[in-house]
């Protein structure tokens, strides 16, 4: 059974989609594994600024959608 051909839609180069293949389906594997070593390089820093921003925008949803309009 012969794999299907996709196109990376990072480098546009064609690779077989195999099963269990990290990353998104829609990158090839040498693309989907630098974008993986993102993750691993976070600081403290980045983490608190995120957790600040998620924070942010969970108390923004819940003002837009829980407000009372009188």
């Amino acid at each position: 059974m012969a794999f299907p051909i996709r196109i990376c839609s990072v480098c546009s180069e064609e690779f077989e989609l195999k099963p269990d293949k990290p990353g998104f389906a829609n990158r090839c594997p040498a693309c989907s594994i630098e974008d993986t070593g993102d993750a691993a390089t976070k600081t403290p820093r980045q983490d608190r600024d995120n957790a600040e921003l998620n924070a942010a925008r969970r108390t923004a949803m819940r003002d837009l959608l829980y407000r009372k309009d009188s």
